[in-house]
């Protein structure tokens, strides 16, 4: 399984010049009920509702999704082996709380914090 980080889903549908490996759209994709909001701030922001809504809602069709429920908010308030931005807390707060309940879960993302942080919390990467 692969937790998409919101770098990995922005590339693929704004086609960056970056894009995942093919095998990571193949597997089954789970990420916190966050990367909705996060995919939707960035597409209205663009004023991109009518060209690539669609395309945000297939993408968006395609991934399970966990809610930020109690246990993934309270590891977000323990402090990180680097620092981390806020989003990026609630989403390792959420691969954490994944990895923790023995899903074989691996992280896909571009951003390099993201790639240091989950190093250093001993997670694995998709690429």
């Amino acid at each position: 399984m692969i937790y998409l980080d919101t770098s990995v889903a922005l590339a693929e549908l704004f086609a960056e010049d970056h894009k995942a490996p093919d095998p990571v759209w193949a597997s089954p994709l789970i990420s916190s009920r966050l990367l909705e909001y996060e995919i939707w701030t960035r597409v209205h922001a663009r004023h991109a509702d009518k060209t690539h809504g669609d395309a945000a809602r297939e993408l968006l069709s395609r991934v399970s999704f966990v809610e930020l429920v109690p246990p993934v908010l309270c590891r977000a308030l323990e402090p990180f082996p680097v620092p981390v931005r806020t989003l990026d807390a609630l989403h390792l707060a959420t691969l954490h709380y994944l990895v923790a309940a023995h899903e074989k879960v691996t992280l896909a993302t571009f951003d390099d914090r993201m790639r240091r942080a989950s190093a250093a919390m001993g997670l694995a990467l998709a690429f």
